[in-house]
């Protein structure tokens, strides 16, 4: 029996793999990010607090949570309000997911033992704060991320795993090579493609790869997850480079959009426009059905 039979007899969610490859089907391969960022917040005639934030978000929820596949909250920007801050989250991560979108929190969390095992915690459906999948980093070595793979697995959640992004700082790092001979970066794709092995190409760990990469300088033939690309739109990222960069590529590709759509607001019509632009623009670029 598979893992999302199994899920399905004993009353759990399907895997996050599995409700992503839907959710894509059904809307399109697109994930906007919820990016406050200050300038943003000012173009929109918002003031930088946390009301201003909350007007922010809960706009683009209602313009956007019915459409699009994923809605992607950056925690820093939340964060930096404090607790209000945090309370403006969790009220527009619930109203996310109540909307139909899944929901990929941006937090970038890495730490061991314990402290991952805290911040895994989001994955839980009981969390006040519970979303569907999150971003995490490996530099603190790929077994780090343990008790969040755990957590995913347990509560049917998913994980996109930092491997090679576009800043060019990242380079130093993820392409530097290992006593195999494989870089950084292809060592992480493999490690999340053995985890994914059992449930490829729908499995629930992905990988995050910059959109705006000159060059496609990893192997992810195998691995049977999916990836995330932010970058699309304001930070030079677009579905023609994509296309180049990711044309073979078998699983689910979740291209990312935040200022390049959110530009667009505060008029929820005008959000919407925007978001189904891009999202057609991919839609005839990338088959959902891989």
């Amino acid at each position: 029996m598979s893992a999302a039979s199994l899920q399905a007899r004993l009353g759990l969610p399907s895997p996050f793999g599995v409700r992503l490859r839907e959710a894509v089907t059904r809307r399109g391969p697109l994930c906007v990010g919820i990016d406050p960022h200050p300038s943003l917040l000012q173009a929109w005639g918002l003031p930088d607090d946390a009301p201003g934030l909350d007007t922010f978000a809960t706009a683009v929820v209602e313009a956007l949570g019915e459409s699009v596949a994923v809605l992607k909250p950056q925690s820093a920007f939340f964060e930096r309000h404090g607790s209000a801050g945090i309370a403006v989250l969790e009220r527009t991560v619930a109203a996310a997911r109540a909307s139909g979108a899944l929901v990929l929190l941006d937090a970038k969390r890495g730490d061991i033992g314990s402290t991952m095992a805290a911040y895994a915690d989001y994955l839980d459906p009981g969390h006040p704060l519970a979303v569907d999948a999150m971003t995490v980093s490996p530099f603190l070595g790929f077994g780090s991320l343990e008790p969040a793979i755990a957590a995913a697995h347990e509560h049917g959640g998913g994980l996109f795993v930092l491997a090679r992004t576009s800043n060019p700082e990242g380079a130093d790092v993820q392409l530097a090579t290992t006593p195999t001979g494989a870089s950084v970066a292809q060592q992480i794709v493999e490690a999340v493609a053995a985890i994914n092995a059992p449930a490829s190409p729908d499995g629930s760990i992905g990988v995050v790869i910059g959109a705006t990469l000159p060059s496609l300088d990893v192997d992810l033939s195998a691995l049977g997850g999916p990836v995330l690309c932010p970058g699309l739109g304001a930070q030079g990222g677009d579905p023609a480079h994509l296309g180049r960069l990711f044309g073979g590529f078998p699983g689910v590709l979740l291209p990312s959009s935040s200022r390049g759509i959110l530009s667009h607001g505060p008029d929820l019509d005008d959000l919407r426009a925007a978001a189904r632009e891009v999202a057609d623009d991919l839609a005839a670029r990338f088959n959902p059905e891989g």
